[in-house]
């Protein structure tokens, strides 16, 4: 059965109609080409897939597109301004936060909620909310530098 959902993406107003299985991970790459989300597991393990929904991190291949009918979305793409990176992109890229960067989208999406809503948490803080973002490659020291450096910049 085919719905039609209307969602404001990265600040644009999107109109579609889909399948109502159509997941949201899925509406995202698919029908909006936004292919920075990336699906990893299916299941909401890897965090590879999280998004801002209305203002809270959650992870995208875990709730269907109809579900996210009239919120506010910001995808991976959505953070940077003006051709200028968001300070936690440039902050992963500095400390070299990233290995082969399936990861990097969802880590960075959790890391900006993260310090939303503890903007000085401690490194022990910093490795908990990063809980349900799985990086395969390495082992989080620099993920962790980088959450830390935004933090000490804000």
């Amino acid at each position: 059965m085919d719905r039609t959902v209307t969602m404001t993406v990265n600040g644009k107003q999107v109109k579609a109609t889909i399948d109502a299985r159509t997941l949201l991970v899925q509406f995202i790459r698919e029908n909006l080409q936004l292919t920075g989300t990336h699906v990893g597991c299916d299941t909401a393990q890897c965090g590879a897939c999280t998004i801002h929904m209305n203002g809270r991190a959650v992870k995208a291949c875990s709730m269907l597109a109809v579900q996210a009918d009239g919120a506010t979305i910001t995808t991976i793409e959505g953070p940077a301004a003006n051709g200028e990176l968001h300070p936690m992109q440039k902050a992963f890229n500095e400390c070299h936060a990233l290995q082969c960067g399936f990861c990097t989208p969802g880590m960075v999406m959790s890391a900006i909620q993260l310090l939303q809503d503890n903007p000085k948490p401690t490194e022990a803080q910093i490795r908990e909310g990063l809980d349900g973002n799985i990086c395969r490659c390495t082992g989080y020291h620099n993920i962790v530098r980088a959450i830390e450096q935004v933090a000490t910049q804000g």
